[in-house]
């Protein structure tokens, strides 16, 4: 079935571009024609400049989606391609203005690795920046289609600039089948349950951290509200993390033993990079919505009216009221006083 499929949108594109050619050529024709009869050989001047604008056009796409010929991969650091493919990523990589030899002619293997360390700093601070707006994002439109589209369009903007950092040119099918890559490594991309555990750990790590119950004494209604913000936010987070780490891990293997352990790197240092995501991210977010709440309590306590009549209950309602619009304001003037 997969052949039959295969066979028949191939020979069905060959035929749509042959199509394409005929109604062009056709076209082309006629117009050349026209052009003839109004003003002599111009028709001529037209054809050669279409030609011209379409082998143009046809030489861009090629460079265009075209990939660098790079050469194989070596299996390990001791392989005799090593030389060859250290020479190849010391072309294609931006020196870093941190290099300590960054002047140096003959780039060897030391060079690069050197080079390499440097543009992972950059690439884990971009990281970690996108991180932690996907944390916001997550914990305040989760289930949305704005939040979907946003954390989605956040992705893809990190790993192009993770692969800005890595490479002097820039190839459009290249970074397609980065990020191709990039999501097949992601979990539930290629589901297998055994693997979803060490992905949900440190997720539930990080939103029952010591930080978080420090800021939800017992006995807090806005409790479950806060855990599920946390857990949105820390999923959406993990996933940002864990992206941008594959992706600077591809666009720094150097031996195909490297390419082996890009999930398990990426895994570890993505928790670790979680946890101080949400260690600075947990405290705002909490004061932030405790202080909307609170506003919101005293604008409804202010919709109390003291009565006009003299009933007992109404009186107890208005005192209430008041009281406890009274409470609400010294503990935000108390908490403005903390920060």
């Amino acid at each position: 079935m997969k052949r039959k499929a295969s066979f028949f949108f191939f020979t069905a594109l060959l035929a749509v571009i042959l199509l394409l050619v005929v109604f062009t050529v056709n076209q082309l024709s006629s117009a050349a024609k026209l052009l003839d009869a109004l003003y002599p050989n111009t028709g001529t001047l037209f054809l050669l400049f279409s030609c011209a604008l379409l082998a143009t056009t046809l030489y861009s796409g090629v460079r265009l989606f075209s990939l660098p010929i790079k050469p194989d991969l070596p299996d390990n650091e001791n392989s005799r391609q090593m030389d060859a493919y250290s020479g190849y990523l010391a072309k294609r990589m931006p020196v870093h203005s941190k290099h300590p030899d960054a002047s140096r002619k003959l780039k060897d293997l030391r060079w690069v690795r050197t080079n390499l360390k440097f543009l992972e700093v950059d690439s884990l601070n971009d990281i970690k920046q996108f991180a932690t707006k996907n944390f916001f994002v997550g914990a305040l439109a989760q289930n949305t289609s704005y939040g979907t589209t946003t954390t989605l369009l956040n992705n893809i903007k990190m790993v192009w600039a993770i692969y800005l950092i890595h490479n002097r040119e820039q190839h459009l099918r290249e970074f397609i089948l980065l990020v191709r890559s990039v999501y097949e490594y992601l979990p539930l991309a290629d589901f297998k349950k055994e693997e979803i555990p060490a992905h949900i750990k440190p997720i539930i790590q990080s939103a029952f951290s010591n930080t978080l119950s420090s800021l939800l004494p017992a006995g807090n209604l806005l409790t479950p509200f806060f855990m599920n913000l946390f857990l949105a936010g820390a999923t959406n987070t993990y996933l940002t993390c864990l992206a941008g780490i594959i992706a600077t891990r591809h666009c720094q293997v150097i031996t195909e033993e490297d390419e082996k352990e890009v999930i398990q790197q990426s895994m570890f240092e993505a928790s670790f990079m979680l946890k101080e995501i949400v260690r600075e991210c947990n405290p705002l977010l909490s004061v932030t919505i405790s202080k909307a709440v609170k506003q919101a309590g005293i604008e409804s306590l202010d919709t109390v009216q003291p009565s006009s009549g003299s009933g007992i209950a109404q009186d107890i309602v208005s005192h209430l009221a008041s009281s406890l619009k009274n409470i609400i304001r010294e503990n935000i003037s108390q908490d403005h006083d903390d920060d």
